[in-house]
């Protein structure tokens, strides 16, 4: 009779386990991965393929027992870095759709706003664009391959047996919203160098002729020229994006 003892047990569920809540923890939290029209049933079963699948890349990891005293932690462990992977990640879009509110505000569109379901939140048209064309970036440049290395490459600079507090504190999110600000500031720059000219030139014609009602004009000729410069910056935003992807991928493949 074939009997399997505990030990010869947690021997092979333990190696796919943790893992296993790493990736799930990253489809909830990471945009594009998680969205409402990918169903959970899918997540959990490509979530449980791609840790399957990862075993032989993997580093050695110690055997955790799942009655013992460090499952809960270390299963807390591998959903807060999955999660901080997620949200990584989700800064990159938030830069980029920082960067398209602030071309809308210039624009003349910080009106256009309406309800985002996606993020239960007031979003801008422009704001939208921008994270829609970050999206689809994120696929185009195999975005999605990139995170299941990171994850995969974390189990290096993370180790399943490693504190929660020290996970924490090698993380370095805090640099990550830095990041933030600056990169939607260098994305959104050449638009409003545009704009910016554009309203001095239209201040230079309420100066020179003071009968011309500037404000009937203003707004097409901002709204013409916005449109123009963020038509022709378009083809330029695959190089700030795969720099944004790469840099906060390898805050989680530092050890």
């Amino acid at each position: 009779m074939l009997s399997i003892s505990e030990a010869q047990l947690m021997a092979w569920v333990s190696p796919v386990l943790w893992p296993f809540l790493r990736v799930l923890a990253v489809f909830t939290s990471a945009p594009v991965l998680s969205s409402r029209a990918f169903p959970l049933r899918a997540k959990i079963a490509l979530a449980f393929f791609i840790a399957l699948a990862a075993q032989a890349s993997m580093p050695e990891r110690p055997i955790i027992d799942l009655n013992g005293p460090l499952a809960l932690g270390t299963a807390v462990q591998q959903v807060v870095i999955g999660l901080a992977i997620g949200f990584a990640v989700r800064l990159v879009f938030a830069a980029f759709e920082l960067a398209g509110q602030v071309v809308g505000f210039q624009m003349g569109l910080g009106f256009a706003a309406f309800f985002d379901p996606a993020s239960s939140a007031q979003s801008s048209a422009m704001g939208r664009f921008y994270a829609n064309l970050a999206a689809l970036l994120f696929l185009a440049s195999n975005g999605h391959l990139l995170v299941i290395m990171a994850v995969v490459n974390s189990f290096v600079a993370f180790p399943v047996d490693q504190s929660i507090l020290t996970v924490l504190s090698s993380m370095h999110l805090q640099t990550l919203g830095s990041e933030l600000f600056s990169s939607a500031f260098w994305i959104a720059l050449p638009v409003i160098a545009v704009l910016m000219f554009a309203n001095l030139a239209l201040g230079i014609v309420s100066r020179v002729a003071p009968q011309m009602n500037i404000y009937a004009i203003g707004f097409p000729v901002t709204l013409a020229v916005g449109l123009i410069g963020v038509a022709s910056t378009l083809p330029l935003l695959e190089q700030p994006f795969s720099s944004l992807m790469t840099f906060t991928l390898e805050q989680f493949s530092r050890r």
